[in-house]
C-alpha cells in the first residue's frame, strides 16, 4: 500500500469534500434568497451566511411567509454542514495536515535539484546507519519509507530530505530522483521487496549503484541477476565479527578504531586516479614519494580489472585507472589528493621514503 498517496487522499478527500458542501449550501440559500424574496446578489449572499452560522443579525428586510418557510429549512440543512466545513478545516490546520504538506513540498523541491545522490529505501537499523554513515561524510541521501511514524521521525531534522511511499513502485523512486541518483541502497526487512526495489531501480536507472541487503544466502544470487551491484547479508557479516572477537580480538578493535575515528585524527579513504596528473603516470609509488610530502599511506588499490592489491610495495605502478585506499589524517589524504592532480606541486627530488 502506499501510504502517502493514502493519507493525502483522505485528508484532501475530506477537505475537498466540506468544501463543497459549504459552496453548495451557500449556492443554494443566495439563490433562493433571490428568487423568493427579490434580494440583491450581496443581500442574498449576506442573509445566507448570518443564516448558516446562526449568528442571529437582523434580516435584511422583513421576510415572506415563502422566505421564512426556506430559511427554516435552510438553518436545519446549513447547521450540521457548516459544522462539518469548520472542523474539518480546522483539523487541516491544527493538526499539522497543511504544514506537513508544506514542509513535503519544500523537501520535494530540495530532491528534485539533486544530482550524485544516494537513495536509501528502508529506514530499520541497516538503514539508519547507512544514513549516518553517508552524512558523515558529506554526501547527500533521500530516504524513502512508507511508515508515517518514520516519516514524522524525519522531519524533525531539517536537513532531512525523504519520500513517503512504498520503495518498489516507480513513481515513488522516480520521487526520490532515481534518474540522477549515484547509487541506492535498500534495506527492506523482506528479500522479495528488495529484489523488487532491485528490479525497478535498474530499469529506471541502469548505470546505478545498488546496494541490497539480503536476510538468506539463496537470495543473493536472484539479487544480483536482478541488478544489484552488491549484496550484504548482516547476519552473516555479524556471525563473522563474533568470530574474530574470539580468535583476533585486537585486529577486530583496531579496524574499529580507524573505521570510527574522527576523520581529523586518522580514517580510510579511497581516492580515484582518474583524474591524475601526467607526471605521475606509469611511476612506481616509491618514486611518488608520498608519504614523505603527504604523511599519507597507501595500504591498498583496486586496478581497473577489479583486482585488488593490500599493502603494494613501493615497485608496484599506478595508473589512471586505478583506485588508490589511502590511511591518515584528513588533512594528509587531502594534500596527497591536491598532489595527485596537480592542484600542488610537490620539490623535483630523488625520494627517500619508499612507501
Amino acid at each position: 500500500m502506499d501510504y502517502k498517496n493514502e493519507i493525502r487522499r483522505e485528508s484532501f478527500r475530506s477537505m475537498y469534500l466540506a468544501v463543497i458542501l459549504l459552496l453548495g449550501i451557500v449556492l443554494i440559500g443566495t439563490v433562493g434568497y433571490i428568487l423568493i424574496e427579490g434580494y440583491s446578489l450581496i443581500e442574498a449572499l449576506y442573509m445566507t451566511v448570518i443564516t448558516m452560522s446562526t449568528v442571529g443579525f437582523e434580516e435584511v428586510e422583513p421576510l415572506s411567509n415563502p422566505g421564512r418557510v426556506f430559511t427554516f429549512f435552510l438553518i436545519v440543512i446549513s447547521f450540521g454542514i457548516f459544522a462539518y466545513a469548520v472542523t474539518t478545516l480546522t483539523r487541516y490546520i491544527v493538526d499539522g495536515i497543511f504544514r506537513y504538506y508544506y514542509m513535503d513540498l519544500k523537501i520535494k523541491k530540495r530532491i528534485d535539484k539533486l544530482k550524485n545522490h544516494v537513495i536509501v529505501c528502508g529506514f530499520g537499523r541497516n538503514g539508519r546507519q547507512a544514513l549516518e554513515e553517508l552524512t558523515h561524510h558529506g554526501v547527500e541521501v533521500v530516504v524513502v519509507d512508507s511508515s508515517p511514524g518514520i516519516i514524522e521521525e524525519l522531519r524533525k531534522i531539517p536537513s532531512n530530505m525523504y519520500i513517503e511511499g512504498d520503495a518498489t513502485n516507480d513513481e515513488t523512486l522516480t520521487d526520490a530522483n532515481i534518474q540522477n541518483a549515484k547509487a541506492l541502497i535498500t534495506a527492506l526487512p523482506n528479500d522479495a521487496d528488495n529484489l523488487f526495489v532491485v528490479l525497478t531501480a535498474r530499469e529506471l536507472n541502469p548505470s546505478l549503484k545498488i546496494i541490497s541487503r539480503a536476510s538468506y544466502a539463496q537470495t543473493d544470487k536472484k539479487l544480483k541477476s536482478a541488478g544489484a551491484t552488491n549484496v550484504i547479508m548482516p547476519d552473516r557479516i555479524g556471525g563473522q565479527r563474533m568470530a574474530k572477537l574470539v580468535a583476533q580480538p585486537d585486529v577486530v578493535d583496531f579496524l574499529d578504531f580507524i573505521m570510527l575515528q574522527d576523520p581529523d585524527e586518522v580514517f580510510l579513504d579511497e581516492i580515484s586516479c582518474n583524474n591524475l596528473d601526467e607526471c605521475f603516470t606509469n611511476k612506481s609509488i616509491g618514486e611518488w614519494s608520498i608519504r614523505k610530502h603527504t604523511g599519507a599511506n597507501i595500504i591498498g588499490l583496486k586496478t581497473k580489472d577489479n583486482r585488488y592489491i593490500v599493502n603494494p610495495g613501493p615497485e608496484v605502478k599506478i595508473s589512471p585507472n586505478d583506485q588508490l585506499f589511502v590511511l591518515g589524517k584528513r588533512s594528509q589524504i587531502n594534500k596527497l589528493r591536491d598532489i595527485l592532480t596537480g592542484k600542488t606541486q610537490i620539490p623535483d627530488e630523488n625520494p627517500t621514503d619508499r612507501s
